[in-house]
């Protein structure tokens, strides 16, 4: 996909998603101050953390787009790992707040307090934003896999954390308000199941942009897709020095090869550039490639 179109994409669903998180948090605030509902208020705030991860997004992607200059000779993608990095960090944020405020209301239930019943305007709410995350989610993730950024899906994910919050938030909403008083424990039991979720979500994002930003090389059955690639040219061979690594949502190969001491500098450059065109029409136009060629020994 081309740069312009990418970029046109995904500014278009995250705007999409910033609307919606916009419209849900001032829903669900308002259904739990007046649904008298703490869990409700508590999804509400995981709603307006979205409108960060939703502006990181719309900063960093804007910036991760632009070409190579003097200052960036691999261009700008690790921009956009930086930004799923903090979309991670902010998830986990999140998780530990939901887990430390329900300990707390679980040791009042504990101590003997009794948690106020919530309205049925906050049991609406909740399914409500059940549908509402996961239609974004499924939405965002197509946009995500179409133009190959991992900023855009940390910000699916973070869209389905939310439908999940939105799930424990309606299971202790629907025991506290049906099942009488000594169920209402449920609120911040289901909210301690939801912040675990949320923070395993959180680790699945931040470890492999981690990776990325300490040069981990590609995993090795890529690479060995990619030798069989360069294997594919009967003129060259012993592909060796291989390194790899991803720069944002594309990938730099370098490695050296052998041809004949005898091919001229013209067919063996033509050799590298098929090569090159070939990587690229396999993983994106975007794909850095750097070939040394070396006479056989």
């Amino acid at each position: 996909m081309k740069t312009e179109n990418r970029e046109k994409a995904i500014y278009k669903v995250t705007w999409v998603g910033f609307f919606v998180n916009l419209a849900l948090a001032i829903g669900k605030l308002l259904a739990g101050i007046f649904g008298r509902s703490g869990a409700m208020v508590a999804d509400a705030v995981h709603s307006i953390s979205d409108f960060a991860t939703d502006l990181v997004v719309l900063v960093f992607v804007k910036v991760s787009s632009k070409p190579k200059d003097e200052c960036h000779d691999y261009g700008h993608g690790k921009y956009e790992t930086l930004a799923t990095i903090i979309i991670g960090l902010a998830l986990f944020a999140v998780s530990i707040g939901i887990f430390v405020n329900s300990i707390e209301l679980i040791g009042r239930v504990i101590g003997g307090e009794l948690i106020e019943r919530p309205g049925f305007i906050a049991l609406v709410a909740a399914a409500v934003s059940i549908v509402t995350k996961e239609l974004l989610y499924w939405y965002t993730l197509g946009v995500a896999k179409r133009v190959n950024s991992p900023a855009v899906k940390a910000n699916a994910w973070h869209h389905r954390s939310d439908a999940f919050s939105s799930i424990g938030t309606l299971i202790g909403i629907g025991g506290a308000y049906f099942l009488g008083d000594q169920w209402r424990v449920l609120d911040p039991v289901a909210a301690i199941i939801v912040s675990v979720l949320i923070a395993k979500v959180s680790y699945d994002l931040v470890k492999p942009s981690l990776n990325e930003l300490v040069e981990r090389s590609l995993p090795k059955e890529q690479e060995d897709e990619i030798l069989g690639l360069i294997m594919e040219d009967t003129l060259l061979s012993d592909p060796h020095n291989l390194k790899t690594r991803r720069i944002g949502a594309n990938i730099a190969i370098e490695l050296h090869v052998r041809v004949s001491g005898d091919m001229t500098v013209a067919k063996s450059h033509a050799s590298t550039v098929k090569i090159e065109q070939k990587l690229k029409e396999k993983y994106g136009a975007g794909t850095q490639v750097i070939i040394h060629i070396e006479p056989v020994k």
